[in-house]
């Protein structure tokens, strides 16, 4: 089982924030709009850099995604920022018709996904937003797990021509992947080779489950962790080597189990390579109020669960 050194414990909305940053010095073409959130989503830096590539468009997050759709025509990259819950649900429709339906090359960037957004409780903490985006035809839905990646994914998806859904969160967490990796859209990254288990964990659960692999070391079990960091396009390729060697699978991800990632590999599988699948993920439940760890045990999103759905998918290999 490799060893991940934890270079220190940030939030990825930063990492957005940092990444968004240097775009500003790197392409004149990149505009960030934001929804009366600067502060939270971090585009300060952007904000008072670049002033006249930064729109406050104010709390009208409909208008904001029409506003986006409509500065690609002139060949502009707008990066549009709001929590997740306002960045999907509540704009729904316009992007389906203004962004999805016509292919827009709008970066829809959400922050305060999950239930790691906490003490706001079950309004805020949408856990249906992969599930949406991942349904509309063209759209592009990318959950990286640390700040490193979370940075090098929002610098990527400027180079990627087309309607990009960009998931990161609130709470500080591990970050622990090389600081000058590249971000390769639908590239998933093996993080550890094993042949008993494979394990497909997306954002925050990805820490969870490395931590979750050395417990299993200790026990004998050669868990192989993927960080599916890319749920749309899946790398269904990473998947599918992965899971002819182990023949069994569990997905971890902070998301309703209906229509996450565990969704999409089921999927896969039954296609191809019927095979016994454990999911860490919300069983049909909203969230409430709390700290992101207490609502991670609640939940059943934590280390010690990754380890249960492995045990337990083991016995039906």
């Amino acid at each position: 089982m490799k060893t991940y050194e934890v270079q220190n414990v940030k939030d990825t909305r930063s990492g957005f924030g940092a990444g968004l940053h240097e775009l500003g010095k790197m392409n004149d073409k990149v505009v960030a709009l934001c929804a009366d959130l600067i502060g939270s989503l971090k585009m300060d830096a952007f904000q008072k850099d670049f002033p006249e590539s930064f729109f406050q468009v104010g709390i009208a997050e409909a208008n904001m995604i029409g506003v986006a759709a409509g500065l690609t025509i002139g060949g502009k990259i707008p990066f549009t920022g709001t929590f997740a819950n306002f960045s999907t649900g509540r704009v729904y429709d316009q992007i389906r018709q203004s962004v999805a339906y016509s292919n827009k090359n709008v970066k829809i960037c959400a922050s305060h996904a999950g239930l790691t957004l906490g003490e706001d409780g079950a309004t805020h903490q949408i856990l249906e937003d992969i599930g949406l985006m991942k349904m509309l035809p063209n759209m592009v839905v990318i959950n990286p797990c640390d700040y490193n990646q979370t940075k090098a994914a929002t610098i990527a998806i400027a180079n990627y021509v087309g309607p990009v859904y960009l998931r990161f969160g609130r709470p500080a967490v591990a970050n622990f992947t090389d600081a000058n990796a590249p971000f390769e859209i639908g590239k998933a990254l093996l993080l550890s080779e094993g042949t008993d288990v494979s394990i497909f964990a997306t954002g925050h659960l990805v820490w969870k489950a490395i931590e979750a692999g050395h417990i299993l070391a200790e026990k004998g079990i050669s868990a192989e962790i993927i960080n599916i960091h890319t749920i749309k396009p899946l790398d269904e390729k990473a998947v599918m080597d992965s899971v002819r060697k182990t023949r069994c699978v569990v997905t971890a991800e902070e998301h309703q189990m209906n229509g996450g990632l565990g969704d999409s590999i089921c999927q896969l599988l039954a296609r191809n390579l019927p095979t016994p699948v454990e999911m860490v993920a919300v069983n049909d439940s909203f969230g409430e109020s709390g700290t992101p760890d207490e609502l991670m045990k609640k939940y059943h999103l934590d280390t010690p669960d990754v380890v249960d759905a492995v045990l337990k998918v083991l016995k039906r290999k």
